[in-house]
């Protein structure tokens, strides 16, 4: 039985997530996406202005008169939503922890995705792999994988981006799309990152705080790895020190862009100042304009 504040919780992202879905991505989500693969319809004779690329030789040579192939897109899809849960995820200085606003995000996706009558999955990991969900349908199950996302205990801090994608190769043998939800912390592993690009539809979901970017001059404190416990005392009165905290910030964002740009990803930069939706919602537009000019 879940405690009440966990259901409670639960409940109120539910809400969010929904609204998110009504209100800001409308059809966005159908429309990008694109199925499994692609099934054969019928042949039917060549009219003007089909793709010539479509005709059936064996057939016209038969008939002696063009014909296509007509096919039909599968539509049913599986979403595998992968959530780094390393020590990390847990920072945040604003109104949500960067795991918070994965699992806000996730919502998103996950109630998009089965109202799209499509199959959800989720994997946690940390330095090894701490849960997995077999992708399903129906919100029951998506109430699962929210529930999860914020309140599985990991049991370890570290992170490995490498092991996560390896394991997920392994047991999602389907073309799927998958959301890779990290601060990018650990190791690059962009090998495994591209493995996993060429078999899936990978989105990299990169979550980062403003304390991350930027140190605020506060005097003494003690900063604390959160993921090895090491601690340390700086002067956050210091001008210079705040400067190379940002110079090191900046190199480490680019360093991430490089990483997954290198890979062939696709990336949702996120932040815990509360625009996170902002990002989900320009992402999949700009996801859609692209997929237009295509047609």
């Amino acid at each position: 039985m879940l405690p009440r504040e966990v259901l409670k919780q639960v409940r109120r992202l539910q809400l969010r997530a929904r609204k998110a879905v009504e209100n800001l991505l409308g059809g966005e989500y159908h429309s990008i996406f694109k199925g499994a693969g692609i099934a054969f319809e019928e042949v039917r004779p060549y009219q003007v202005g089909d793709d010539v690329r479509s005709i059936d030789w064996n057939v016209t040579a038969r008939m002696d008169h063009p014909f296509i192939k007509r096919y039909i897109e599968e539509r049913e899809r599986t979403v595998i939503l992968a959530v780094d849960a390393s020590a990390s995820m847990r920072f945040g200085t604003g109104r949500l922890s960067k795991r918070e606003v994965a699992a806000e995000l996730a919502a998103v996706l996950a109630f998009s995705a089965v109202s799209n009558n499509d199959r959800v999955g989720l994997m946690l990991f940390s330095d090894k792999i701490e849960h997995y969900l077999p992708a399903k349908k129906g919100p029951k199950h998506v109430l699962r994988v929210v529930r999860d996302v914020l309140f599985f205990e990991p049991k370890s801090r570290g992170t490995s981006l490498g092991d996560g994608l390896d394991h997920l190769n392994r047991v999602v043998r389907r073309r799927s799309i998958v959301f890779l939800f990290s601060d990018f912390q650990g190791p690059d592993h962009q090998r495994a990152l591209g493995r996993t690009a060429s078999r899936h539809e990978l989105i990299a979901v990169w979550l980062a705080d403003p304390r991350e970017r930027q140190m605020p001059d506060v005097g003494l404190a003690e900063l604390e790895d959160a993921e090895t416990g090491r601690r340390l005392l700086v002067d956050t009165g210091s001008a210079e020190l705040r400067a190379a905290y940002e110079s090191q910030g900046r190199e480490r964002e680019e360093a991430v862009r490089r990483l997954l740009r290198g890979a062939g990803v696709d990336a949702i930069e996120a932040t815990t100042d509360g625009r996170h939706l902002d990002a989900l919602v320009r992402f999949f537009r700009l996801r859609q304009r692209q997929a237009m000019k295509e047609r």
